[in-house]
């Protein structure tokens, strides 16, 4: 059969141009210049996995997080930054090198696929550190795990045959009392099936929880929270149908009918039959902060919610989808007994009412209570857009600044880099004991001169960057990443 043609340029969309253009380097960079200086106490690797494709796709409009998974590994020990990027070697990335032309058809849809693929991941969603291997995660399959020290390719990871879903979560969380890594896998039976399969291991790396439900509809649930005693599904509104796969159309379609559905689970010895499902008026759940349990027992749980499709490239059935412009996530706490027989949830707390995403606590208090939340924040006002909108490109989130909100207290304190500069997610490093107390770091964007940045802000003085560190390339906008600190990385391959 014969292949479908495909153009040796990129196309001239807002996901192939400008701050969206493929960057396709791989390579290390050794010695990157800094302005400012990197206190000597920071030392470890901010791992963090951008899509970035490999080829310009055969098929039209394909969304920018369709790309192959490019990996980056900054180094910041002594005082110092080294930068090194290699490509996940996917069933996918390496058949497309082999055949110098893209295979894949559209996002999660093996039925416009070029060749049949054993294994369709893209591998780049997140990059996660788990018993001396990084795993790069994609929610449509098993991880690929990494070497943390070279970036090479070890292959597809079932974690030692013991990995009970076809899929995985891009989200896993390491709880940081017990150690156990908590995950989950959705459409775990395949494609179109609404089966939810909830799993965690052990510090020793041995399957201890395995429960397997079913939701009430087939969509999607990108992250998910964990407490001492409970797990959390939040289920987005966008539904996936095999019908429509079958007929070449996408896997997700957005449904503004359906409620916000709320799976919740105990956390250990949990039948499938234990999951509650409770709902909320419609809405698009975003990335979590953290989620803990009260002095009454009730689950408190903060995250991004807006009322509009976020992912507004997969439109309803109608074709309806929201211009980006009027999309706006808010950071919205949910209180509710898990207990509870009435399955509707309370109405939410909107603890910050600006535009945010990519929310970050301190991960040592992560399902425990938490005070300090970090994340990306866009104040339009900030930005030169005359200057930069025409090198901006489209279709992926737009932020320019990163913000700290302490809860008890109300505070809220923003750094913006500068009017030509847009962030992307942050991670946290921490210097004491103290909840909060570190720093944050961030990729930025410079669109002033077309290259990336690193920006290093102490969380005591949140006004200005303490070092800023300079890379020779620009790095597209990324999903997500993770601080993995050298005393952890001692171990490795």
């Amino acid at each position: 059969m014969a292949l479908p043609p495909v153009s040796k340029a990129f196309p001239d969309t807002p996901q192939t141009s400008g701050l969206m253009a493929p960057c396709r380097f791989e390579g290390e960079v050794r010695n990157l210049e800094i302005v400012g200086s990197i206190p000597k106490g920071i030392d470890g690797t901010f791992y963090r996995v951008m899509p970035d494709p490999q080829f310009p796709a055969f098929i039209g409009d394909d969304p920018w997080f369709n790309g192959d998974g490019n990996v980056a590994a900054f180094c910041i020990t002594d005082g110092e930054a080294h930068f090194k990027q290699k490509f996940v070697r996917t069933e996918k990335f390496t058949r497309e090198r082999e055949a110098h032309r893209a295979l894949l058809g559209k996002y999660r849809n093996r039925f416009t696929d070029a060749v049949s693929f054993k294994v369709r991941s893209t591998a780049n969603t997140n990059i996660v550190y788990f018993r001396d291997k990084l795993l790069a995660c994609k929610e449509d399959s098993p991880p690929y795990a990494m070497n943390p020290m070279t970036l090479e390719t070890l292959g597809l990871y079932d974690f030692d045959g013991q990995l009970p879903s076809c899929t995985f979560t891009a989200h896993p969380k390491l709880d940081p009392v017990t150690k156990e890594f908590v995950c989950f896998g959705y459409e775990a039976r395949g494609d179109g099936t609404p089966d939810v399969c909830y799993f965690s291991f052990n510090l020793e790396g041995k399957l201890v929880e395995n429960v397997s439900m079913v939701a009430p509809i087939c969509a999607m649930i990108h992250d998910f929270a964990v407490t001492e005693n409970w797990v959390i599904f939040p289920i987005i509104p966008q539904t996936c149908e095999l019908e429509r796969m079958k007929a070449g159309g996408e896997h997700w379609q957005w449904d503004p009918e359906l409620p916000f559905y709320l799976g919740v689970l105990p956390r250990r010895g949990a039948k499938g039959s234990d999951v509650k499902w409770f709902t909320a008026p419609n809405s698009f759940p975003g990335h979590g902060a953290n989620a803990y349990e009260n002095e009454k027992g009730e689950v408190v749980f903060d995250l991004a919610i807006s009322n509009k499709n976020v992912f507004f490239w997969w439109p309803d059935k109608d074709g309806n989808a929201p211009n980006p412009q009027e999309i706006v996530n808010k950071l919205t706490r949910f209180t509710f007994d898990p207990k509870a027989d009435k399955l509707d949830l309370p109405t939410p707390e909107v603890l910050l009412e600006d535009d945010m995403e990519f929310s970050k606590i301190d991960d040592r208090f992560l399902m425990r209570k938490h005070d300090h939340i970090f994340f990306d924040v866009m104040r339009h006002q900030y930005t030169d857009f005359p200057a930069v909108g025409p090198k901006m490109g489209g279709g992926a989130p737009i932020y320019n600044s990163l913000g700290h909100l302490t809860v008890s207290t109300g505070s809220y304190e923003i750094y913006n880099p500068g009017s030509t500069h847009l962030v992307q997610e942050p991670i946290f490093i921490p210097r004491s004991a103290e909840e909060g107390d570190g720093w944050l770091m961030a990729l930025v964007n410079n669109l002033e001169v077309g290259y990336s940045e690193l920006h290093l802000v102490d969380t005591k003085n949140f006004s200005k960057a303490q070092a800023i560190i300079k890379l020779p390339v620009r790095l597209r906008p990324g999903l997500h990443g993770n601080w993995v600190g050298s005393d952890e990385l001692a171990g490795s391959i």
